[in-house]
């Protein structure tokens, strides 16, 4: 996984005790053409789920900028544009094109058949 920011810390319940992230069902393959992305929001969480080269990658869905909806933005390469005002994330990693040490937080992803699951 290339995943530069992980999408969540683990949460402590006790001193010491940590709860592991599990994986939600969020789309079927169907649901995300190749070469697009669409924004979903589930469990409180804003999640931009991509479909490149038939694989698939999540990144977190509102742009630091302004608030764009990354989701709906254009695909270009390895690229999502803000459909707002146009700032670049790599959908693999989220880095920020312009300074890769800054961008949006990113999600394992996992597919089983048709359905598609993100790590929250």
């Amino acid at each position: 996984m290339s995943c530069a920011r992980e999408g969540r810390e683990p949460e402590t319940k006790n001193k010491g005790e940590k709860h592991l992230p599990e994986f939600t069902r969020v789309a079927s393959t169907k649901d995300i053409p190749e070469g697009t992305g669409k924004s979903i929001r589930i469990d409180g969480k804003d999640i931009a789920l991509f479909n490149l080269e038939g694989s698939f990658y999540a990144i977190h869905d509102i742009c630091p900028h302004m608030g764009g909806p990354l989701g709906e933005g254009p695909v270009e390469g390895e690229h999502v544009l803000c459909p707002w005002h146009g700032w670049m994330f790599n959908i693999k990693t989220g880095a920020f094109a312009v300074n890769p040490t800054d961008g949006v937080a990113c999600f394992k992803v996992k597919v089983d058949g048709e359905d598609v699951y993100v790590e929250l």
